[in-house]
């Protein structure tokens, strides 16, 4: 059960990172997972009133705060445009609408989860985060990061041209994802770069490049079916898997196998320039 002694509505950033560094303290977020936790907190820490709600765009970015939800982003046309709907194929599945209209963004990227829609799919695009001490950093640097007292402010996606495609397989509909896995070509046609990126193996998503040959190939439609299958091969053998209570290592490599394919197949028909 969890217990809070005492709520504090932050009126600052700075108020509520020095409040969180006491480790009996909490940042609250959505409070969508924390509520399922066994512990005592002495001062839960709420960043609602501080203007993080919101998807900005720039010329060049999207700013998304920590406490935007999920149906945020499941909704927004703009985000969606540029990253081809995987934004929203990534959440749409997450419990359901009482659920994302709560949960925060925020929480699913800073609490690194292993089984993180959320994740997979913001690793495969160019993203960074914005911690309050320690400033912008890129994402797939931060998912590595111990977890520290800090706090995310904000997520930043760089409007680099991108085709995105994320996909997942589920024992459930609104389960956790057995497997999630995210493909993308980004960039120019002189700098072109491409990713996988595979998350609830049960642990931390990671990403894996595609070389720039198997990526020019791809964007000119030159790999035949059999092909494709080679390369989602190739490229899940790098990916380690685990054992829980939702599959074994060795049926989500497989898997693995199949939403790569999938996956890249959906970005060789897009084809053409980024």
């Amino acid at each position: 059960m969890l217990k809070i002694k005492e709520y504090v509505k932050a009126e600052s950033l700075e108020q509520a990172y020095e409040l969180n560094q006491k480790k009996s303290n909490c940042i609250l977020g959505g409070m969508l997972w924390l509520k399922m936790s066994d512990r005592t907190v002495q001062k839960a820490i709420d960043l609602s009133g501080l203007g993080l709600d919101t998807i900005e765009e720039t010329e060049d970015s999207f700013s998304i705060g920590c406490m935007v939800t999920l149906r945020q982003l499941e909704l927004h046309p703009r985000l969606n445009e540029w990253t081809n709907g995987a934004i929203r194929d990534c959440v749409k599945d997450i419990v359901g609408v009482q659920f994302r209209n709560l949960a925060t963004i925020g929480g699913s990227i800073f609490g690194r989860f292993g089984f993180s829609d959320v994740l997979t799919c913001f690793l495969a695009l160019d993203t960074y985060v914005e911690l309050y001490q320690s400033g912008v950093i890129p994402l797939e640097q931060f998912v590595g990061i111990k977890r520290d007292r800090d706090i995310l402010v904000r997520i930043i996606v760089k409007k680099t041209p991108v085709k995105c495609v994320y996909m997942t397989h589920r024992n459930a509909k609104t389960d956790f994802p057995v497997l999630a896995c995210a493909a993308a070509l980004s960039g120019q046609t002189d700098n072109c770069r491409g990713y996988v990126v595979a998350g609830a193996r049960p642990g931390r998503a990671i990403r894996i490049e595609i070389g720039t040959e198997e990526v020019m190939r791809l964007r000119k439609g030159a790999y035949t079916k059999e092909d494709l299958r080679s390369l989602a091969a190739g490229l899940a053998k790098d990916i380690p898997m685990d054992s829980n209570m939702r599959a074994s290592a060795e049926y989500r490599s497989h898997l693995a196998e199949v939403l790569l394919f999938r996956c890249l197949s959906t970005l060789q028909e897009r084809g053409g320039e980024v």
